[in-house]
């Protein structure tokens, strides 16, 4: 286990170097790799640890039975996975998750990660805070992309999404974690759709774009 890497980590914040060992060990945690389009889990499996990212990026990802795949959220690194399925007791996981690049996982053992330690941990309460902040993080994101997708049509779905991101980097010009085909997903949009609105709207001065490099610009288009 790389101290270092969970010393620098949002789960580990605030918690002292010679205690990090010993938590290892009480959450029963061990590091995992995965590769780029790897699945981490997959829809249909046994719920049983959660899992913190460490480095990277993935994918929750749902598909219907003729294979139509819809990107639910992405998360990097710092963010907890699993936790929900865990304590709501379900059995399977309803969703995939699929390593969008190389990515190293922490994984735990959840009743050691949110219940009172046996072992007198006397960080441990540090560390369920930390938990608690990164999955109430989580839900915000979610409830980010809920505001997303509920909007009417194609165009302000993609504005929506587009002007948080923007709001997000704090500038106009900013890149995007996903391909054309992922936004169309996680938009849950046709993608050929979402290139001719894509295009639409940069003939109309709204912005510009090279491929997930974006430009916001003031519409200073005249009727």
């Amino acid at each position: 286990m790389n101290l270092n890497t969970l010393r620098d980590s949002a789960l580990f914040a605030g918690i002292a170097e010679e205690e990090l060992v010993k938590l290892s060990k009480c959450l029963m945690a061990r590091q995992r790799a995965f590769d780029k389009e790897a699945f981490i889990l997959r829809a249909g499996e046994p719920v049983d640890p959660v899992y913190f990212i460490l480095s990277g990026t993935v994918h929750i990802v749902d598909e219907d039975f003729w294979g139509n795949r819809a990107i639910i959220e992405t998360m990097e690194k710092d963010t907890l996975f699993g936790e929900a399925y865990v304590f709501s007791g379900a059995e399977r996981h309803l969703v995939s998750v699929v390593a969008a690049e190389p990515t190293v996982l922490l994984e735990i053992n959840p009743h050691k990660l949110f219940e009172s330690c046996m072992n007198g941990c006397t960080c441990h309460a540090k560390l369920t805070r930390n938990a608690l902040g990164i999955v109430s993080e989580k839900i915000v994101r979610l409830t980010e992309k809920l505001g997303h997708i509920m909007q009417r049509t194609l165009r302000e779905k993609l504005l929506s999404y587009l002007s948080l991101c923007s709001q997000r980097e704090k500038t106009s010009v900013f890149d995007i974690p996903y391909s054309r085909q992922q936004l169309a997903d996680y938009l849950c949009v046709d993608r050929s759709a979402l290139s001719h609105e894509l295009s639409r709207l940069q003939k109309e001065g709204l912005l510009r774009y090279q491929r997930s490099h974006f430009e916001l610009l003031v519409n200073r288009h005249e009727d």
